[in-house]
């Protein structure tokens, strides 16, 4: 993917009391009112200790490989309660963010959490933070800082397309995307799913729960049911 060198200062935004309607739902939940989509690649993992969920608007990075430049960027003009969402491109040569710079980060930018598709450095100062810090592994190695790299563009993380805007949420699960432009119309039907599924994980705790649908789904799907042992 060509990167190019723009930094759009601009995004389209969900409205507050939406973002702060979903900051307390599960991220399974919200994946399976978007058909079971929309979660990021489980090589994207939870790499600190936070005290509350991510949630907050994406803040896209598009950085050249094993480059932060831009990332230094995204310091500068980032907002409180942003997402840093950054497109590596997939490369796991070198870290692209530390200590220093997620420093800024949470003192100073005030940010509801970093994604990094790719690694990060200096994990033993960052394990216990309670920012939300995500990224796929770690490397001694540093970045370089020559660019090219985009602000606020389409990127790919995870294999999820985030586009700038988009609402960013991350627990211990993993890390989902919501478009912007849904995040409104979705958020009743997410809190309606996250009643019921808490309804039903209490019911199956006290035993007033019943699978006995299943028996009903296997038979449409033709399963066997045989009252036997298994003979080669």
């Amino acid at each position: 993917m060509q990167v190019g060198k723009r930094i759009f200062l601009k995004r389209e935004l969900p409205d507050k009391d939406v973002i702060m309607g979903f900051r307390d739902i599960p991220t399974s939940n919200i994946a399976d009112c978007m058909n079971r989509k929309g979660a990021m690649a489980t090589r994207i993992k939870l790499m600190s200790k936070p005290t509350k969920q991510m949630c907050g608007p994406a803040f896209t990075v598009h950085n050249r490989p094993g480059d932060n430049l831009t990332i230094y960027a995204a310091l500068k003009y980032c907002h409180d309660g942003d997402v840093i969402v950054i497109d590596n491109e997939g490369d796991n040569t070198r870290a692209v963010i530390g200590e220093v710079m997620m420093t800024w980060l949470r003192n100073q930018r005030h940010v509801a959490g970093v994604v990094v598709d790719g690694p990060m450095r200096d994990i033993d100062s960052l394990r216990n933070w309670d920012l939300p810090i995500y990224a796929v592994s770690t490397s001694p190695n540093g970045p370089y800082k020559e660019g090219p790299g985009e602000i606020n563009v389409p990127v790919s993380c995870g294999e999820i397309s985030v586009n700038p805007g988009d609402l960013i949420v991350g627990d211990a699960d993993g890390v989902v995307r919501v478009a912007h432009e849904k995040a409104a119309k979705l958020l009743p039907e997410v809190q309606a799913y996250n009643k019921q599924d808490n309804a039903k994980a209490t019911s199956f705790h006290d035993g007033t729960g019943n699978i006995n649908w299943v028996d009903d789904e296997l038979k449409n799907k033709n399963y066997q049911i045989i009252d036997d042992i298994y003979r080669p």
